[in-house]
């Protein structure tokens, strides 16, 4: 755990390091274009030695895609309660992905001509829900479920499987009720490789969305241009602003909630203008993370990936907030909403003590599928306009046709394209 301060000499450096971290580090690129060019060109071969190699898992590729069957047992095998909550997460997603759907929109900006935009949901999209450290149920609904509300026809999860080839059932519950319409058992970049250029059994996709570790986040930044993503995303981050007035006790909770995923690369900053705030932080963060289950990945994260930062005043903090672009961003401390509006990069900002960062992961209604590693300066979460295809449309007439030629007819002629030119004049011979 490391303490940055204004007055330390070492600010700049330190801080730099924070600015500058990595969503999929360069040394990884080359293993992992190995494997998805392999993928591609084998096609359900290599998929069955990486399932076998990453996943422990034999399979034929007629086993690749879970059966109905399985999924009816997996739902017969989870209790009640747990549907209950798989479901308000759904329908709280659906809710708000609902309430962002595009509309059509056309207008006259000159007599005669129409213009406007027509937004057709996409074919045929994957997503894909990491499960090697734990089965993150809440991601297939804040995919899945996303892209059903659009109205996209065909939705393909992949998620990786047990040694015995099983997915979790409640996993397998919550992607069939969120929309899913293929599951597949494949995980890691063979799963990202498969999506993007389609074996034998598994057609290609148009988009992938989904978190994932560093080696999903490098095989979707290499397939990018064949098939559509998301964003690139790597290891999970949170930001807390806090003042004296702050809970120590919350803030460490908040802090470790993202500490817990798993790589040991996440990253957990506290920015406050208060010393002895850290102080006690620092003692929660200690005292409650020798009670988790995952302790491991938790004590790589406080080692190397936990920040205090300590500024002069609270104001200080927004600037500070706006260069690191965290994924998450809670802000706990006075006239946090007046501080909310002055966050310009951030991937969901958390207001207040009584909205902790997992609210947003499970039932909130915005999707935690998040920009990280700085990348909320410029990507945004995954909304439902994403599973769109926007089109312009253009309508003139004769008469507002002909007005405007002599400048198309121009155009064509500075820029030395004559069948363009002629493809306007022959309009008027």
């Amino acid at each position: 755990m490391k303490i940055i301060s204004f007055k330390d000499k070492c600010f700049k450096p330190e801080l730099e390091r924070l600015f500058t971290r990595q969503a999929c580090p360069a040394n990884i690129e080359k293993p992992v274009r190995q494997i998805v060019d392999d993928v591609r060109k084998n096609g359900d071969k290599a998929v069955l030695k990486y399932l076998l190699k990453f996943d422990s898992a034999k399979l034929s590729p007629s086993q690749f895609c879970v059966s109905d069957s399985e999924i009816r047992r997996a739902s017969a095998e989870i209790d009640s309660s747990t549907k209950k909550a798989i479901d308000v997460a759904i329908s709280n997603v659906a809710t708000f992905a609902k309430a962002r759907i595009p509309e059509n929109w056309t207008f006259s900006p000159r007599p005669g001509v129409s213009l406007g935009e027509k937004y057709s949901p996409l074919n045929r999209i994957g997503a894909y829900i990491p499960g090697g450290t734990a089965p993150l149920i809440s991601t297939s609904v804040h995919t899945v479920a996303i892209a059903k509300t659009a109205g996209v026809r065909e939705i393909v999860a992949a998620t990786p499987p047990n040694k015995e080839g099983k997915i979790h059932p409640a996993l397998l519950y919550a992607l069939s009720k969120s929309g899913a319409t293929e599951i597949y058992r494949l995980g890691g970049v063979y799963a990202i490789a498969a999506l993007a250029y389609g074996t034998r059994t598994i057609r290609k996709v148009d988009k992938i969305v989904g978190p994932g570790n560093a080696y999903v986040t490098a095989a979707k930044k290499i397939v990018y241009g064949d098939v559509a993503i998301d964003m690139i995303a790597g290891p999970s981050e949170i930001m807390v602003i806090a003042d004296k007035s702050s809970r120590p006790d919350f803030i460490a909770a908040d802090m470790l909630s993202q500490a817990e995923h798993g790589s040991g690369l996440e990253q957990a900053v506290l920015v406050t203008d208060s010393a002895s705030l850290i102080e006690k932080v620092k003692r929660q963060l200690v005292a409650q993370s020798a009670t988790l289950k995952r302790s491991g990945p938790v004590s790589k994260v406080l080692a190397n990936g936990a920040f205090f930062i300590l500024v002069r005043n609270i104001a200080d903090s927004v600037d500070i907030a706006n260069r690191y672009a965290p994924e998450h961003l809670e802000i706990l401390c006075g006239k946090a909403e007046s501080i909310a509006e002055e966050i310009n990069s951030a991937g969901a900002i958390f207001i207040g003590e009584w909205t902790p960062e997992p609210v947003g992961d499970f039932v909130a209604g915005p999707s935690h599928v998040l920009p990280t590693a700085g990348t909320a300066k410029y990507f945004s979460g995954l909304t439902v306009e994403q599973f769109f295809r926007r089109s312009s449309i253009l309508k003139y007439d004769k008469k507002s046709f002909l007005k405007e030629l002599p400048y198309i007819a121009k155009f064509a002629e500075v820029e030395g394209l004559d069948a363009h030119g002629r493809s306007a004049t022959i309009r008027k011979d």
